[in-house]
């Protein structure tokens, strides 16, 4: 009995080791340095395009969306410059009807889509 116990135990803790190993490693996946390594490198068709409103007043949903945070002009152009540089990705956002110069932000979820902002 007491076996098993300890083998649950230690089943349920190495768990949640690699659970914790793994959010770690999407702490930076949207930061300004990793999500321009990810649309780089993006090779997936799992978009989506949001429209951005208002983001100085993100109590409102009607404004804007929650999840995503205001990027610096600087992060902006690192985001637009990264897409450029994926030509696949660039052209799949063309034939949607995006103008890569019109996206102020992104961001990459723990499935692996990315979500577009746009202005």
């Amino acid at each position: 009995m007491n076996r098993v116990v300890t083998i649950t135990i230690a089943a349920a803790l190495s768990s949640l080791a690699f659970a914790g190993v793994s959010r770690a490693e999407s702490f930076g996946m949207n930061s300004a340095q990793g999500i321009e390594q990810t649309l780089r490198t993006f090779r997936g068709n799992d978009f989506n395009v949001e429209q951005v409103r208002n983001w100085h007043n993100l109590d409102d949903e009607t404004t804007g969306p929650r999840s995503a945070p205001e990027r610096s002009g600087q992060a902006i152009r690192g985001i637009q410059a990264s897409i450029d540089a994926n030509r696949s990705l660039a052209h799949r956002l063309n034939n949607e009807g995006v103008d890569v110069r019109n996206i102020v932000n992104a961001e990459q979820a723990a499935d692996g889509s990315v979500t577009f902002y746009v202005r």
